[in-house]
């Protein structure tokens, strides 16, 4: 059996905000049972020190999640040991229909939602906030102006942006380093076998801003768990609204013929090294370029335990290949080009040149 890729207790810096982070953030979106799915407060306790036993301390919340119950749940099981954790959470989404003032990136929409996530939080201080998803409503200026209002405020800490296109994210850093307001330190994005095209502007925008990168859905809504199969592609009348976790998963294009020939794939790998095809599929995304930390939710102490066991080996070089080639995505422009082997033969001549930082496969 191979080495261990690291442990929870091997943190990593979060961007360049100095905190500690572990290797795998603990997502707390199924933290409540009001979206119909999800654990209780009693699971989710279980499933938090399960996480934490093993030096776990990053977690990843919204203000949105469960109605508002993933931060009351997190509150209440930290109290007395919050100084342990780095906990992060979101604004932005709206979290009143009659209000149009209830969602968006504005300062507004910032400052209610702070005060009410602190409140349910039980803290007096986020260590990471995130700006949930860009509206193009607001220039991003005042958004890192805001969130360097709140840093000054002791509010939060460090500043993160989720769901933001890579150009948003650079002029946000570039603007915080000329003004001397708070960094960048993190981004989120979804990121797995699945949807890999965060590889072409994301991902390498984050390696050179010194930001971490921080991945959702890392296992394509269950996708790569290996639990649906080609009878699941035929639509029941449910699941074609989307109101059904597989139908959802459908219109976010994570369950389809491509998604599950790369199962495929998993599958075999999974065999050859005694693993599940989750932790073949984490394991994957841990050791790609950059550095991905990947946000992993449970609804059960089993499926945690199960996730967590993705670190616990190190998949081959010539395994990781093969995921690759299976999970192979089409470069857009200009990238397609950058990569080519034209392009590198008119710019290198003969010469071989090592890169910087490249995820182009």
């Amino acid at each position: 059996m191979s080495q261990p890729i690291t442990q929870l207790n091997h943190y990593r810096l979060l961007g360049n905000s100095g905190m500690r982070v572990s290797p795998i953030c603990l997502g707390t979106m199924t933290f409540g049972t009001e979206w119909g799915f999800g654990a209780d407060l009693e699971e989710s306790r279980r499933i938090l020190d399960a996480y934490a036993d093993r030096g776990g301390n990053f977690l990843d919340t919204a203000n949105i999640y469960t109605g508002g119950s993933s931060e009351s749940y997190i509150g209440q099981m930290l109290e007395h040991r919050r100084d342990r954790f780095v906990i992060s959470t979101k604004y932005s989404l709206n979290t009143d229909p009659t209000n149009p003032n209830a969602g968006g990136n504005h300062r507004k929409s910032l400052v209610n939602a702070i005060e009410a996530s602190l409140k349910r939080l039980n803290t007096d201080y986020i260590d990471l906030y995130w700006l949930h998803a860009w509206d193009y409503r607001n220039s991003v200026e005042s958004v890192m102006r805001v969130m360097d209002d709140m840093v000054k405020q002791g509010k939060i800490l460090s500043i993160g942006l989720s769901d933001t296109p890579a150009w948003v994210v650079s002029e946000g850093q570039a603007i915080a380093k000329l003004r001397g307001w708070t960094p960048v330190s993190a981004i989120q994005l979804e990121y797995s076998l699945v949807e890999r095209t965060s590889e072409a502007e994301l991902l390498p925008m984050a390696w050179h801003h010194g930001i971490t990168p921080t991945a959702w859905s890392p296992l394509a809504g269950g996708t790569l768990s290996g639990k649906y199969s080609r009878a699941d592609l035929q639509d029941t009348d449910r699941e074609q609204d989307g109101s059904t976790r597989k139908g959802n998963i459908k219109a976010m294009g994570q369950l389809s013929e491509r998604s599950l020939a790369i199962v495929d794939v998993v599958k075999e790998i999974a065999q050859e090294v005694d693993r599940s095809p989750s932790q073949v599929s984490l394991n994957w995304l841990i050791q790609q370029p950059g550095r991905p930390i990947p946000i992993i939710g449970a609804r059960k102490l089993s499926h945690l335990e199960d996730n967590l066991g993705a670190i616990d080996f190190t998949l081959t070089a010539e395994q990781i290949d093969r995921l690759n080639a299976a999970s192979h995505f089409d470069l857009p422009f200009p990238h397609n080009f950058i990569a080519s082997g034209m392009y590198h033969n008119v710019v290198d001549g003969q010469n071989s040149i090592e890169s910087g930082f490249s995820v182009y496969k």
